[in-house]
């Protein structure tokens, strides 16, 4: 029996999902820490700039993820 890899969609669609969320990371945490560092005048703005690297370093675990997630709906062996 020749078994033919086709694409898990539904595995493929929770990978563009997570490569979505990576993206509006991308955006958000730039964007807040140069709204953080033009004032960093109050606490406030310390904690926004603390924020702002975590939704940063978000953006690259959600990217790694969703990369890995697309690649095993493509090329994974199905287990049936």
């Amino acid at each position: 029996m020749t078994e033919t890899k086709r694409t898990d969609k539904e595995i493929l669609v929770k990978g563009l999902k997570t490569m979505g969320g990576s993206l509006a990371c991308m955006f958000a945490g730039p964007t807040l820490i140069y709204i953080s560092q033009t004032k960093l005048r109050t606490p406030i703005d310390t904690i926004m700039l603390i924020i702002a690297i975590i939704i940063c370093a978000l953006a690259v675990f959600f990217a790694f993820k969703g990369i890995n997630t697309i690649l095993d709906s493509m090329f994974k062996k199905k287990s049936s």
